[in-house]
């Protein structure tokens, strides 16, 4: 029999009340949940088992792009083939594969490994982090961002921790002990990552290889360690709903767990978990600063009842934050009269308060800054 539809208003009571528990979804797997809290419910016409986002889902014949930086900077040619890769990934899917990156799987792994870890420690350990203060440094907090949406919507199957640093001047000492040291080397990894990746982007969009950096458009990270357990009912949620990012730069590593689902000429497709790699995404600023060039996309995750629960760990690349209420727009070196700018002069403040809005419902912020 299916499921009631929901009453999203009254649920998102229970929702806040399961919050203030402050056990996550881990803590509802660990007591023996067989059927999922309704607030966990999403509509029909969103989950991955219908029929409109289904349709060829995973299609033969398609996959993302995959960008090899072996020898980079030792060899013009494969610098060339690199850029040129970057161009066609960045425009035309906004989500790419990046392999021999030189980011050692070890490192990789322990972070992955950190993350299962603080998530699978005991209950009362975890609580101490638990906020939804994201003033602070750290916070561990389920579901995403509940509070700052526009209109009740279902929760997410997953729950959170996360870091920030402004300007990579990173607070090691704030983080959890429990995974300390494979965070602090894996941001070491994380920003040398980050200069390869932001001069083939420059140079994609025709600028010198060091714009994107000495600007500061990709100065700040926050980094998400999300920990999806195996759900009783996948086919009533989702680990992650429909987004696009509101950075500029996305790199996940994510475990041998799928899940991970990107919305591409209409049709999902699956980004398969391959040993060693990253998976990069376009974020909705870089969009617009680039004045379309590059192309911001809506991914998702799906819940799983199977196997281990899934880990990933999500790098979010910003602008640095002594610059977030400077106004900006499309790079004027990428304008002209055939390619007049398309989004207005705005900040990153402004359009994160949007995003805030939007986002959190599955929206998109970009066309609130369409001129």
């Amino acid at each position: 029999m299916a499921p009631a539809l929901v009453d999203y208003t009254t649920a998102e009571k229970e929702l806040y009340e399961f919050d203030d528990l402050k056990i996550g979804v881990k803590g509802l797997v660990d007591a023996g949940v067989t059927h999922i809290p309704r607030f966990f419910i999403h509509p029909p016409e969103c989950r991955a088992n219908n029929s409109s986002t289904r349709q060829n889902n995973g299609y033969d014949g398609v996959e993302i792009p995959v960008i090899d930086l072996q020898g980079f900077n030792e060899n013009d040619d494969r610098r060339v083939k690199m850029v040129n890769a970057m161009r066609y990934a960045c425009a035309t899917w906004g989500f790419f594969q990046i392999v021999n990156h030189g980011v050692p799987l070890a490192i990789m792994e322990d972070m992955t490994e950190s993350i299962r870890r603080f998530h699978e420690q005991p209950q009362e350990a975890k609580m101490e982090w638990y906020s939804r203060d994201f003033s602070r440094k750290v916070n561990y907090y389920s579901s995403g961002d509940i509070k700052g949406r526009a209109k009740p919507v279902p929760a997410e199957w997953k729950d959170t921790l996360s870091c920030r640093a402004a300007d990579d001047q990173w607070d090691f000492d704030a983080l959890p002990e429990l995974c300390r040291h494979e965070m602090k080397e894996y941001m070491k990894n994380m920003i040398d990552l980050l200069e390869k990746l932001s001069e083939l982007m420059s140079e994609a969009l025709g600028l010198s290889k060091d714009h994107l950096l000495s600007t500061g458009y990709l100065k700040s990270i926050k980094l998400s360690g999300h920990y999806y357990p195996a759900c009783p009912e996948p086919d009533l949620t989702l680990g992650t709903i429909k987004h696009s990012d509101p950075s500029l730069l996305t790199l996940v590593l994510q475990d041998k767990g799928n899940g991970l689902q990107v919305l591409h000429n209409d049709q999902w497709v699956d980004i398969p978990a391959v040993d060693g790699a990253f998976v990069a995404n376009i974020g909705d600023f870089m969009q617009l600063l680039s004045n379309d060039k590059f192309k911001s996309v809506e991914h998702r995750v799906l819940a799983t009842s199977f196997g281990k629960p899934r880990i990933s760990a999500v790098s979010f690349f910003l602008p640095c934050a002594k610059d977030i209420h400077k106004p900006c727009g499309p790079i004027k070196e990428l304008l002209s009269d055939n390619s007049p700018p398309i989004y207005r002069i705005t900040s990153y403040a402004e359009f994160m308060s949007h995003y805030r809005v939007v986002g959190q419902i599955g929206g998109r912020a970009l066309p609130h800054f369409k001129l």
